[in-house]
């Protein structure tokens, strides 16, 4: 079931599904909910879940000037408060966990859980495996055809804005975002951060977010690139579950989270 929510910074469509808990499912760059049909039937057999879409992508309208990950994350702030009504988990991928991180970092009262999946937070360009990745992305071009045809087919702006959009996104994964390791450390909520073993995000920078939140738990996806919730969904699916069920962490040899280790509350200094 779909319907726009009119919240101060952009008309908002979102879909909902399901009952219990509340948990928001928040898509990738240039996505729309489409790109979740491997996930949101499993989630919504426990949960509650909602699928905003955020401005300038799917049914939502785009707005004047830039694209921002901060204005997006007040805008889900808003679609928390006002549809949501209550706290409630997160499930980010790609753009989507980015906005995740920054809601939970504003505004922890409004944040269960989260999980982030391929989710960077530092600019493209300082963590993609190839970061000329971004030079060859045009608004008419092969790399961004896909998604041209998902923004076309549903865009209440009409077809004729895509380059607009396109140019806005990648002008925007330039030079964001730009959260530190500092940053991270304040985040409240447990985090699970999950990654294709052949991201587009270097493993490298993955476990940097990892360690810079305290407690968070890591899953690299063996034999799965960026789209690992459509590669490997059984599995996905799974261990978001259980790390949305699960409260404590019960290994038999525990290092990092060690009660002596000081991990859980020096976050990055693990």
């Amino acid at each position: 079931m779909g319907d726009y929510a009119d919240l101060p910074g952009v008309r908002t469509w979102y879909e909902t599904e399901g009952a219990g808990d509340p948990l928001v499912l928040l898509h990738g760059g240039f996505c729309t909910n489409d790109t979740w049909g491997a996930q949101r039937a499993d989630l919504a057999a426990a949960y509650r879940v909602l699928l905003p879409e955020r401005r300038a992508h799917g049914h939502t309208p785009d707005v004047p000037g830039p694209l921002s990950y901060q204005d997006m994350a007040d805008d889900t702030v808003a679609f928390l408060e006002t549809v949501v009504g209550e706290r409630a988990h997160l499930v980010g991928w790609s753009d989507g966990g980015v906005v995740a991180l920054l809601v939970a970092l504003a505004r922890p009262d409004l944040v269960r859980k989260a999980v982030v999946i391929g989710a960077n937070f530092r600019p493209s360009p300082e963590c993609f495996v190839e970061p000329a990745m971004l030079d060859e992305m045009t608004p008419g071009g092969a790399e961004l055809a896909i998604f041209r045809e998902m923004y076309e087919a549903v865009a209440p702006d009409g077809a004729g804005h895509w380059p607009v959009v396109a140019a806005k996104m990648i002008d925007m994964w330039r030079t964001q975002p730009t959260l530190t390791t500092e940053d991270l450390a304040r985040v409240e909520a447990p985090v699970l951060v999950m990654v294709g073993d052949d991201d587009m995000m270097t493993l490298e920078h993955t476990t940097a977010l990892y360690r810079a939140i305290p407690g968070a738990r890591l899953a690299v996806v063996p034999g799965a690139s960026h789209l690992v919730p459509l590669e490997k969904p059984d599995l996905v699916n799974r261990l978001i579950s259980e790390h949305l069920a699960q409260d404590e962490v019960e290994a038999m040899m525990p290092i990092r989270r060690s009660p002596t280790s000081g991990a859980e509350a020096g976050g990055a200094a693990a």
